[in-house]
């Protein structure tokens, strides 16, 4: 398999795109508009594409809420010691100045479908051609009984990130040997399949680092099974034999509920008490999409394979963790591929360009231990029905160490290329 790498990533990440000769430029009072809600990896990558490839043809305005954007994907190695804070935070500087992309930083309130106008919290309106919306996920709060948004400064989730992940950290670090750390696993489906088992990864490495033998990490799953399962169980018992015990519903019986006052989880079977308690719960679309009516009732928003646009408003095109991709999982690979076909389409609606075939690609990479890296990924393709996987792979147990520390460095050039993908080169 092709060895990831910053160059090799924006070559493969971009065979959905093309370069495309446009017809001649309008006039700029004249250019179609494109709004983008959301500046992660699926907004930002598609706010860059349509402005980079119109060269000009198009008025691109993102809107994100935050002036900086944290990583989710990479938390989990900031969490483990492997990465600084600074190196997963991302700014829109070169976006605005290198693509001509507005930048607004501010919270989008609502969409107007019928003006095509995005309404903004403070009550401006910012006027659309098409729009882009990747919000992410949000959080279902009482999916999981006794938690909520203000339980989470006791409990946190940091499935969101930014300073939920500071706090998860700082929990972390103040784990002393013989305490115990408990994880209520999200529910399917979710952001990043493979995260809470990385993080639990991340979690037995810094405790196996200062020889905390006696600490213990609960994981209480509502799943019976989860992504890279015998790869996560193998690495934990070869690398923090006895630290890490496991319980799918078949055990535990059930998540009745949390009590932030007292540090406890209760189950069917048992309450396990957690020095940390790490509350993963469900997940829905953004709230934005929620509002607008682009969600059916799974909480997640439709869309057509063949290009991203919602099924509910041809106007709209849905991205990233928020829409119901079919194959693909919520992933910032996933939503990176999804971005560059629908900038693809978005181009072909306003300048009459050449749309090509949709190809979706995902990997995703986790961490078990020091240089143990192992990755599960797919090739896509749409069909009348949904996104379609029609390649995969994953790693195997019982790798050697070469191969899994490869596995690791190529996850470490994934990560410097896409972020210069989405973002533009930074530093």
């Amino acid at each position: 398999m092709t060895k990831m790498t910053r160059r090799t990533f924006g070559l493969l990440s971009g065979a959905a795109t093309f370069s495309l000769a446009l017809p001649t430029y309008l006039r700029a009072q004249d250019r179609p508009k494109v709004v983008v809600i959301g500046g992660g990896a699926g907004g930002a990558t598609a706010a860059r594409y349509i402005a980079k490839d119109s060269e000009g043809a198009v008025d691109v305005t993102l809107i994100e809420a935050n002036p900086q954007y944290t990583t989710c994907f990479f938390s989990n190695l900031y969490l483990g010691g492997f990465r600084s804070f600074q190196s997963i935070t991302h700014s829109y500087d070169v976006l605005a100045s290198n693509f001509g992309i507005s930048v607004v930083t501010g919270m989008a309130d609502a969409i107007d479908r019928e003006a095509r106008e995005v309404v903004m919290a403070d009550g401006s309106r910012v006027p659309y051609d098409r729009l882009v919306v990747s919000p992410g996920i949000d959080l279902i709060w009482d999916s999981v009984p006794g938690y909520s948004e203000e339980a989470a400064e006791i409990m946190p989730h940091s499935w969101k990130a930014g300073p939920q992940t500071r706090l998860l950290k700082e929990k972390l670090d103040a784990i002393e040997n013989g305490q115990q750390i408990v994880m209520v696993a999200p529910p399917n489906p979710y952001r990043c399949p493979p995260g809470p088992y990385e993080r639990v990864s991340m979690f037995a490495h810094i405790l196996s680092s200062k020889g905390y033998t006696d600490a213990k990490i609960v994981v209480l799953d509502p799943k019976s099974k989860f992504s890279k399962q015998a790869l996560f169980q193998e690495g934990w018992e070869k690398h923090y034999p006895g630290m890490v015990e496991w319980y799918g519903p078949d055990v535990h019986g059930g998540i009745k509920g949390v009590d932030p006052s007292t540090g406890s989880v209760e189950t069917d079977f048992d309450t396990f008490k957690g020095d940390l308690v790490n509350v993963i719960p469900a997940q829905k679309a953004g709230e934005i999409a929620q509002k607008a009516g682009l969600a059916n009732d799974t909480g997640f928003c439709p869309i057509d394979p063949e290009s991203m646009r919602s099924t509910m408003d041809e106007n709209i095109f849905v991205l990233g963790d928020a829409c119901i991709a079919g194959d693909m999982p919520k992933s910032a690979f996933s939503a990176n591929s999804q971005a560059k076909v629908a900038a693809m389409n978005v181009r072909g609606d306003l300048t009459e360009s050449k749309v090509f075939p949709a190809r979706y690609a995902n990997t995703c990479w986790s961490l078990i231990a020091t240089d143990d890296g192992v990755k599960v990924g797919a090739q896509y393709a749409p069909t009348e029905e949904k996104i379609a996987s029609t390649t995969s792979f994953i790693s195997q147990t019982g790798e050697d160490s070469a191969l899994r520390k490869a596995t690791y460095e190529e996850s470490l050039g994934w990560y410097a290329g896409i972020t210069s993908d989405i973002f533009g080169r930074q530093g």
